[in-house]
Order: C-alpha cells, then sequence, then structure tokens
C-alpha cells in the first residue's frame, strides 16, 4: 500500500487546534479563536497498472506492483488536498485484485525481475475502504479481459501469417475466427464480475463519490505505425490497429455502461487521447510500445529480463502498450476535474 510520503507529492499539514488560557473567572474567554483544521477527505485509489502507472518513474519498488509517484491518483491527490491510500497494482483483475487476493504469480513488477521467492500475494484491494472514505477510483477490466493475451496473440499472428492476408487478428477474433467465441465469453463474464464489483465498493465506501476511470487511446490513428518497429506495435498487422481500437472502445463502453448503471462518474480518458497514441512520436507520443524508453523522472531502470530479452529493438523496458509520463499528465487532469464536480448522491 502506497500513502502520499514521497517528495514528489506534497504532504498536507494539518494545523494544531488552539487552546484558550482562562486567566481568572472575571476574565471574558477571548472571541475569534481559531477552528481545529479540518481532516482532508480521504481518497483511495484502486486499480491496475494503468492507474498504477507502471513503468514511469519514479515508481515503489517494494512490492512488485509498481505504483508510480507520478499516476493520477498521487496528483490527484496532490491537487485537491486528498489523503491518498493508493492500493493500485499492475496485473490485477476485477475478482484476483479488487474483490480477492491478488497472488504471487499474478505480480508483475516492475521491477519485473523479482526477488528470490518471488513477490508476495496482495490482499483484496476493496479492503482498503472503509464507511469515512470520501472518494474512490477504480480503473480495471483489460487484465480480466485479456488484452495482454490479445496483444499477443496478434503479435504472433501478424508474424507468421502469409503477407496476402492483411488482418489475420481481426479475422481471428471475429465470426467465424477460432477466438471469436472465447471473446465473447471474456466479455460476458467482465460485465458481470464488473457488476458485482461495484455494488461492493458501493457497500463498502457508502458514502464515497466513485469514479471509474476508462482507458486511455492505444492505437485511434495507426498512420504513423510502421510494422516491426516495438516501441510501437511491433508484429501486429496495420491492418489490424482498426480491431485493436474497437477492442479498447468496446471495453470503455462496458466500463462506462456499468458506471452509468451503478449512477457513479465515468472518466473518459479516451477522448482526450486520440492523438496521442503509441504510433506518434515525441511528444505527441503518450503511450509506450511494446519495448520502449523509460519516461518520468530519475534514473530507475527494469532491464529486459526472460522472454523480454528476445524481443529485438533498443527499448530499454519491455513497456508493453502502458501510458507513458505524459499519458500519466493527461489522466490526472481528467480524473481531476471529475472528482471536483459536485456528486450526484447526497
Amino acid at each position: 500500500m502506497s500513502r502520499s510520503r514521497m517528495p514528489v507529492v506534497a504532504r498536507l499539514a494539518l494545523a494544531g487546534a488552539a487552546a484558550l488560557a482562562v486567566v481568572g473567572s472575571s476574565l471574558t474567554p477571548a472571541s475569534g479563536a481559531p477552528a481545529a483544521a479540518a481532516d482532508p477527505p480521504t481518497y483511495v485509489a484502486l486499480g491496475d497498472s494503468y492507474s498504477a502507472g507502471s513503468f514511469v518513474r519514479p515508481w515503489d519498488d517494494s512490492d512488485g506492483c509498481g505504483r508510480s509517484y507520478r499516476n493520477y491518483p498521487h496528483q490527484v491527490a496532490e491537487r485537491l488536498g486528498y489523503e491518498l491510500t493508493d492500493v493500485t497494482c499492475g496485473a490485477a483483475e476485477v475478482v484476483e485484485g479488487i474483490l480477492e487476493p491478488q497472488p504471487s504469480e499474478k505480480v508483475l513488477g516492475p521491477p519485473t525481475t523479482p526477488p528470490p521467492g518471488g513477490w508476495d500475494a496482495k490482499a483484496p484491494q476493496i479492503d482498503a475502504l472503509s464507511h469515512d472514505t470520501d472518494y474512490v477510483t477504480v480503473s480495471i477490466g483489460g487484465n480480466s479481459l485479456g488484452f495482454g493475451p490479445i496483444l499477443t496473440k496478434c503479435l504472433e499472428l501478424g508474424a507468421f501469417a502469409p503477407v496476402w492476408k492483411p488482418t489475420p487478428c481481426t479475422d481471428y477474433y471475429t465470426d467465424g475466427g477460432g477466438g471469436a467465441d472465447w471473446l465473447d465469453g471474456q466479455f460476458a463474464r467482465l460485465d458481470a464480475d464488473f457488476d458485482r464489483m461495484m455494488t461492493k465498493i458501493r457497500a463498502a465506501a457508502p458514502h464515497a463519490k466513485i469514479a471509474v476511470v476508462g482507458y486511455q487511446a492505444v492505437v485511434a490513428d495507426p498512420s504513423g505505425c510502421r510494422y516491426g518497429h516495438w516501441n510501437q506495435l511491433g508484429t501486429i498487422r496495420k491492418g489490424d490497429m482498426p480491431w485493436v481500437d474497437e477492442l479498447e472502445r468496446d471495453l470503455n463502453g462496458l466500463l462506462k455502461k456499468q458506471a452509468d448503471n451503478h449512477g457513479t462518474a465515468y472518466v473518459d480518458t479516451y477522448g482526450t487521447s486520440t492523438g496521442h497514441g503509441v504510433c506518434e512520436s515525441g511528444d505527441a507520443k503518450w503511450m509506450y510500445g511494446i519495448k520502449d524508453n523509460l519516461t518520468g523522472d530519475g534514473d530507475q531502470t527494469d532491464p529486459p529480463a526472460g522472454p523480454c530479452r528476445q524481443i529485438p529493438g533498443t527499448g530499454e523496458s519491455c513497456t508493453l502498450v502502458h501510458p507513458n509520463a505524459r499519458g500519466l499528465d493527461n489522466q490526472a487532469r481528467e480524473v481531476t476535474e471529475a472528482l471536483r464536480e459536485p456528486s450526484s448522491r447526497s
């Protein structure tokens, strides 16, 4: 668990209550004495690697969750003066992460090379909520859907399919393809699990304003992508990129539907990031590719290990399509505005 204690996030100072000295029974008590400072609102951040800010320096290297101190929970808490409890964790899922413990074999860093014996399992993130929680953000669902394995399959199909087949991944996951029924089942399961999660979050934090945070655009515009460039999407065929984008939009649509059904806010980070996907370059790029150079402050590294070493390219780390530092800043802007808005709940 990460609480806002790093130098990059300012702690809100609490003023002590002033004591009034009564000199004698004949003296009138002083008027206008300073009141005790109110405790800051409490904010709990739940979610996966997109909310943890994985691979953006500086990150907490103590438990394998890869929480960046530049992630949107930390930025939002600093801007709005909230007391943050950040239990986000890379690779978290709706069930194994939010509602139930996250097994040690599903704690993947960074650091992606675990200590001897591996990382410890993580307690259910929902345990961080209480009746005293004022604000909750949750960004989850990509791992439950299987976004990582889907991208891996697209990479494999793009590498080995014949050149005359320009959309091998799209063909596999749509009608008639071998993965179509599996993907339909994944969406149905995620929909049910997300509904159950939202009900339990509301029960655990009945007075909180809750915001569901959507996923940033990965490849809304594929025009700048080049086949075989691993700081982009490697061997995924350009013809398959519109389907990858549609998959992400469908995932965000599920999240928004659940937010609406449960009367909570939905934070759209996709719309403001559509011109800043993985195919862009320079400052316009807000999304890491498969293997990319790290961003953020400091000099932390995460050298390629295991299968990552086999991926070509000159990138520092296997960043595996996550928001970079500029992407985290965009998330922070959107979530800050959403939490500033008055809640519809009394």
